[in-house]
């Protein structure tokens, strides 16, 4: 009884883990049951972590700027629009698989510098991502504790209704996430209705009392009588607000979730779907797999047309839902700024006051009175509580589309439903050990979202040069200096955030690399091609066995260099003189992929016959073309190695990392993990 249930909540657990030869990487090919959705509905699960940060952005505006709030948020507003905007807009165009800037960046840096930069901003986005749970919950809490009409005062009672909340929304997705876009779809209207209705009230006593107005400009002019050195100083105090433009980097990693509509028109768009689709990314795993396919038929043909007008269609989807939650909040940001610096006295601001950390809920509770601020505290505390959706939105489709990729975590990590109870549990460690306090993570969580945010200009600024856009390469340029500007600022100004982030960051790298240490025998290919004039070779041999000699890949070798290899080997290995040979030629490709997908090519110099493979570990693709002639001829072949000279350790290193070194016991040691039974096993004979 106990294993049959075992059994099902397995098989629960990991029914949604595709198969890493078919939905493999950043380019990963949708399931045909996979539903897509509208790009507004997307736009509300995206986007409910930007829209969350009405929930405390304008009390941070009022303490770090004081009168000058209005005008720095001003600042910030016109930084998104100008600067995040278009660099998210141009990365939606640019990475349309929901990979974001980091994919970018790892095309632009080639090896192991592409994967180390790409380890150390997926450390930064988790940073920002698994902060956005914790914070948003923990001021869901302090929303839910300090509501006038039900205060809750208990010992801890924050921390448990944190880890409460966490649960609640890691439940939501354990569900499906069909059920977390719908519950966004629901939420998010409602909220953004509330704080309108707030705003327009708030207004109206602005209007109504004339005295708000003057009272501000009063102290405007007595603080800060020279304008061009108020307008300065809102730019330096300016970094303090970068919360308000948190989400962008999680709008575009769940963009496959657009449905593409219409395929006609938006020209930009359909250049930039074939920009990607014609690509020839090495790592894009939706080509046709189909064995021994040398020139595409029309099928394929219509499947390029096809794939085109999705691309297209899902880039203007994103581009839509960018330009809206942007357009929305940027003047949802500017009237709550306004009616919060005019109407809330500035001593409530301050810790311990009645709008700390809530604002616009003071002004709901005092001017529209207790039931609709309830009201108002409700849909703040499940807007918050449900910021973390789109944070979790967020790794879910980022950390399968690199790190099992990388063979930095356990192929495990594609499905969906473990990564769950995964970043759950970090969330209820990061709220334990930050005692759910929202200024102590407020560092981490605008460290996090400025790196991403700067990265992200970094990479658009290299596209457009890429492209041939000088003049867009510079405006991106400034933006991204704008953006560094952002960050150090914000470093100086918190420390403790960069320094959690760190932790983020080592952590992601020394998990990662153990994980690549314990998979490095793992037989790492995923798909294996061979030409016609190989097959047929094979297909005479069926039932012979074959004898594979590895020899080093050189174009001006000759027969005569092929005639001494065999003689040597002969010598060594008691070869007979008909023995079935083979040489195999394996050419490196980038040691630092992980997983390959290697096409044979056969070629025969002088009376002497030769496999070419190219691939990124030499080990791993002699053992791969060993199993694949078994599979062909039905009879294990034999390979002929040599001790690899020096070091054993410094050979396993030069394997780990350059994929060459400790050949012999490396091929044994995959074909044993690949073929438990010895008679099935390809024989490995060392000399």
């Amino acid at each position: 009884m106990a294993t049959a249930m075992f059994r099902r909540f397995r098989t629960w657990l990991f029914n949604d883990q595709p198969d890493p030869a078919a939905y493999h990487g950043p380019h990963q090919r949708p399931r045909e049951s996979t539903r897509t959705r509208p790009w507004w509905a997307v736009m509300c699960l995206s986007g409910v972590d930007y829209f969350s940060t009405l929930g405390y952005q304008p009390g941070i505006a009022a303490v770090a700027a004081g009168s000058l709030a209005p005008i720095a948020t001003l600042v910030l507003v016109l930084v998104t629009l100008c600067g995040a905007l278009p660099v998210y807009r141009w990365v939606a165009a640019v990475s349309p698989h929901g990979a974001g800037s980091i994919r970018m960046l790892e095309k632009l840096l080639p090896r192991w510098n592409g994967k180390i930069a790409v380890l150390v901003l997926l450390g930064f986005a988790c940073t920002d991502f698994m902060i956005t749970i914790t914070l948003s919950s923990a001021d869901a809490a302090t929303h839910l504790v300090d509501n006038p009409v039900m205060p809750m005062h208990g010992t801890g009672a924050k921390l448990w209704i944190t880890f409460g909340l966490i649960t609640l929304l890691a439940a939501v997705f354990l569900k499906g996430f069909r059920e977390a876009i719908a519950l966004a779809v629901f939420l998010v209207p409602i909220y953004l209705a509330l704080n309108m209705a707030v705003m327009v009230v708030g207004f109206q006593q602005i209007l109504a009392h004339p005295e708000f107005l003057a009272g501000w400009t009063t102290a405007l002019t007595t603080q800060h009588s020279n304008p061009w050195m108020a307008l300065l100083l809102a730019i330096v105090v300016f970094p303090k607000l970068a919360l308000g433009m948190s989400g962008y980097e999680t709008e575009v990693s769940v963009m496959t979730q657009i449905h593409p509509g219409s395929t006609a028109g938006g020209g930009s768009a359909t250049k930039a779907a074939h920009d990607v689709v014609d690509g020839a990314d090495p790592s894009d795993t939706t080509q046709s797999a189909g064995r021994g396919r040398d020139h595409p038929g029309k099928a394929d043909h219509h499947s390029v047309a096809g794939k085109h007008g999705a691309v297209a269609g899902r880039i203007r989807g994103a581009r839509k839902m960018l330009t809206l939650a942007a357009a929305i909040m940027a003047v949802m940001l500017l009237c709550s700024s306004m009616v919060t610096t005019l109407l809330i006295p500035p001593q409530e601001f301050a810790a311990g006051g009645e709008a700390n950390g809530r604002a616009l809920a003071y002004v709901a509770h005092e001017y529209m009175g207790p039931v609709f601020g309830s009201a108002y505290d409700l849909s703040t505390i499940l807007i918050l509580w449900f910021a973390g959706a789109s944070a979790l939105a967020g790794m879910l489709n980022l950390v399968p589309r690199y790190l099992p990729r990388y063979g930095m975590a356990p192929e495990w990590t594609r499905a969906v439903r473990p990564l769950i109870l995964v970043f759950t549990l970090v969330a209820f460690i990061i709220a334990w050990i930050f005692d759910a306090d929202v200024d102590a993570q407020g560092g981490a969580y605008a460290t996090g979202v400025l790196v991403l945010m700067t990265s992200a200009a970094l990479a658009v600024t290299l596209s457009a040069r890429h492209h041939g856009r000088p003049r867009l390469a510079w405006g991106y340029g400034l933006v991204t200096a704008v953006f560094l500007y952002t960050t150090i600022a914000n470093v100086v100004e918190r420390p403790d955030g960069i320094k959690i982030a760190a932790v983020f960051v080592v952590c992601i790298l020394v998990i990662s690399f153990a994980s690549r240490v314990w998979r490095a025998s793992e037989l790492r290919i995923t798909d294996l091609r061979a030409d016609s004039a190989l097959r047929a070779s094979m297909v005479a041999a069926q039932g012979h066995a074959i004898q594979l000699i590895p020899h080093n890949p050189d174009p001006s070798d000759a027969d005569e260099d092929y005639r001494e290899k065999l003689m040597t080997e002969r010598l060594s290995h008691a070869l007979v003189e008909d023995a079935d040979v083979w040489f195999v030629e394996v050419k490196l490709r980038d040691p630092s992929d992980f997983s390959d997908k290697v096409s044979l090519v056969s070629r025969t110099v002088g009376s002497h016959r030769v496999i070419h493979v190219d691939g990124s570990s030499v080990p791993t693709c002699l053992a791969g073309v060993a199993l694949w002639i078994r599979d062909e001829t039905g009879v294990p072949p034999d390979l002929y190695l040599e001790w690899s000279s020096g070091s054993p350790i410094r050979n396993y290193l030069r394997f780990l990392l350059w994929g060459q070194g400790q050949t012999a016991s490396m091929v044994h040691e995959i074909l044993r993990r690949a073929v438990p039974d010895d008679a099935a096993r390809p024989v490995v004979h060392v000399m």
